[in-house]
């Protein structure tokens, strides 16, 4: 067997593979054998079938397997001992790759084309300028936050006068024309309301600082703008019927309900951080400061990149790329999408690829490397985050270890895993490196920044 490659310029090559009979022969003669023993055929005992029938009957799907595997082999280890920095896969070639014929020939050649990446430098030094955008943590962030702990020890209150968010409970009836109770009616025993959710304002502002025992006359359906579900849930009816009832309605308040929240005590602290971890009311409000600026800092990280990768592009400049071949890997890659498609998406696609092996060259000059106790690690941080959108800032750590063991559990996850964890190395990496241009930014400001 003989493997050479041919550099026809900067960007792309030509790979030659020859393969001679005694390449491939022995193990054809293994895989014949081996059918030979197994083949079971009309008028043959098992295992005592010509070698010559099995030959007529499987020789040639034997040679294209075998040699179509020596080929793969040969082409993998030439490029990964060689070390061929090659892009996408090789591709036959047009011109010069012969017609095959297993019935006829024993000896081939395979020509492919190679399409190879540019050479290039990616560095970044002091000299590279680069902002960072430290989310500032409000107190209205760390006020809702308190807010989600006391709002789980509260309880409901039944008060006098109504006032915004209170639950109001009576009798609702449905009136005729002249404003009576209508005969046959539509009546609702323990009625529930919100008046806080109308739609209306003029509706919900009828509600106002009304009391136990009074009675409101309104019209559901344009407090509710017409609302089939909410009209149906609140009148007890089917809501195709409900959205079609415009009458207005009698309420006779009977009960009046408030939800206060809970009091900030030591079980609430220890709940949220874990035993003694704080123990004043100022203690807390820094620690879920603490919490809130850890995870924006994954955020700030995020747009980071963004940015250095607008450095490293500009800095590296436009590369010389094998538009030809990557067109042809492209189209052969989505072959139902058509020519148009690649026509359309290719520039974004090589801008993509020029990233790609900018920040390979990165993670490679700063030795960055993933562990098994990265992706675990990184696991327990994506668990963690998610229950913190929830107000969940302590989770034991057995919980997190069974939710981080069952995302890898899925080879998909953990593909994304590792690429977050490489992303956090080389950000951490990079940020060391560069001049941060620091600025604090509001969470509004950042948000619209990927607007």
């Amino acid at each position: 067997m003989n493997v050479s490659l041919q550099n026809i310029d900067k960007v792309s090559a030509e790979l030659t593979v020859k393969l001679e009979k005694a390449d491939y022969q022995e193990k054809v003669d293994k895989e014949l054998k081996s059918l030979r023993q197994k083949a079971q055929i009309p008028g043959f005992r098992k295992g005592m079938v010509p070698t010559s029938l099995i030959k007529k009957m499987y020789g040639k799907s034997v040679i294209a397997e075998v040699v179509n595997k020596a080929l793969q082999e040969a082409v993998y280890n030439y490029i990964k001992e060689n070390k061929v920095n090659m892009l996408g896969e090789p591709l036959p070639n047009e011109e010069k790759q012969q017609n095959i014929d297993f019935d006829t020939m024993d000896e081939f050649d395979f020509v492919f084309d190679i399409a190879l990446a540019p050479e290039f430098k990616a560095e970044v030094s002091a000299k590279d300028k680069v902002d960072y955008y430290t989310i500032e943590v409000s107190e209205e962030m760390i006020d809702n936050q308190v807010k989600m702990y006391t709002q789980r020890t509260g309880k409901y209150d039944k008060v006098d006068a109504y006032e915004d968010n209170d639950m109001l409970k009576g009798l609702l009836a449905q009136l005729d024309e002249e404003g009576n109770t209508k005969e046959g009616g539509i009546q609702v025993e323990g009625a529930v309301m919100m008046p806080s959710y109308m739609k209306n304002d003029d509706q919900k502002a009828i509600f106002a600082n009304t009391k136990v025992n009074d009675v409101l006359v309104f019209n559901p359906n344009v407090a509710y703008d017409g609302n089939a579900t909410e009209l149906g849930s609140l009148l007890k009816i089917d809501k195709e019927i409900a959205k079609d009832v415009k009458s207005d309605f009698s309420f006779q308040v009977e009960e009046v309900t408030r939800f206060v929240p809970g009091e900030l005590t030591q079980e609430v602290f220890d709940q949220a951080f874990g035993e003694g971890v704080v123990k004043t009311e100022e203690e807390f409000r820094a620690k879920i400061k603490e919490e809130i600026a850890a995870r924006f800092v994954a955020d700030s990280d995020y747009k980071f990149l963004i940015d250095i990768r607008k450095v490293m592009m500009d800095k590296v400049g436009k590369l010389e790329f094998s538009d030809a071949l990557l067109k042809r890997i492209m189209l052969m890659n989505n072959e139902e999408k058509g020519e148009e498609y690649v026509a359309e998406n290719y520039d974004k696609s090589i801008e993509e690829l020029t990233w790609h092996l900018i920040k390979e060259q990165l993670v490679e000059s700063n030795d960055i490397k993933v562990e098994q106790e990265d992706v675990l690690k990184m696991a327990k941080d994506t668990t963690k985050a998610q229950f913190a959108q929830y107000g969940m800032l302590s989770v034991p750590e057995d919980v997190l270890d069974n939710y981080a063991q069952e995302m890898l559990k899925k080879k998909e996850t953990i593909n994304n895993l590792v690429s977050r964890v490489v992303e956090v190395k080389l950000a951490a990496a990079l940020k060391a490196q560069v001049t941060l241009e620091n600025k604090n930014v509001s969470i509004e400001e950042f948000n619209k920044m990927f607007e």
